[in-house]
């Protein structure tokens, strides 16, 4: 594993992206495994595969089995915040920053074969229906800042922003409705800050600490969307 920050160390194989903390964070998600608001020791992005036979589809197991059962095989302790993707672990682009003694980074993954517009109808017509697909655009956030609660929702709301304009920015088109996407129909975010350090109340647009949340993730988000269209127009 190598460091990312203080407290923080990444490890990249094409099986999964998997941060490792030193001292428990706290970490506001949507991922399948732990999510919500949780003190966590490991964010993992665990790579599945695209096609599943339709003869297997019955037979497959909840995806926060699969997370919990390859984490205990890595022998990963503590709780871990754990999201799926199809897409390449090779798609990885990170982005950093750094205002005074507070470090940003992001990290995204992206597969572009699921694009939905917000609002566009659903494929599942029951509240209890898992949602599928393989094109997902995972995203993690780190920071050695204290964020507050609503903070946290503001950083989220941002980098979500930032994801429908890079959709737009590559008109990316909804599979469902033919108009612009802003996402995929299975993206899952991730972000973790230091329970212990320089309190943020605040992360708007106004605000710098917004500003960089916006721009980090506008920068991984093109590069990996731009590498993933290019490997797509390779192997047609």
């Amino acid at each position: 594993m190598k460091p990312l920050s203080d407290h923080v160390y990444l490890d990249h194989t094409p099986d999964h992206i998997h941060i490792e903390f030193t001292c428990p964070h706290t970490v506001m998600s949507s991922a399948v495994l732990n999510g919500g608001i949780v003190r966590a020791d490991h964010i993992i992005n665990l790579r599945v595969p695209k096609h599943i036979p339709p003869s297997m589809e019955s037979a497959l197991e909840p995806p926060e089995t699969t997370l919990e059962r390859y984490c205990d095989q890595h022998n990963w302790k503590g709780t871990t915040v754990g999201m799926m993707t199809a897409a390449s672990m090779n798609s990885l682009r990170i982005s950093a920053d750094r205002m005074e003694d507070i470090e940003i980074i992001a990290l995204v993954t992206s597969g572009l074969s699921n694009p939905l517009r917000a609002g566009d109808p659903a494929k599942c017509r029951n509240l209890e229906d898992r949602a599928g697909g393989a094109g997902t655009v995972n995203a993690i956030l780190l920071t050695t800042a204290c964020l507050k609660p609503a903070a946290m929702v503001e950083a989220i709301m941002i980098a979500t922003e930032a994801k429908a304009a890079a959709f737009q920015l590559f008109d990316i088109r909804s599979r469902v409705s033919n108009k612009v996407a802003t996402g995929t129909g299975t993206d899952a975010i991730a972000l973790a800050c230091r329970p212990d350090s320089y309190e943020i109340k605040y992360c708007g647009k106004h605000l710098i600490f917004g500003e960089l949340i916006g721009r980090l993730m506008m920068e991984t988000l093109t590069s990996t969307i731009r590498w993933e269209l290019e490997r797509n127009n390779e192997q047609k």
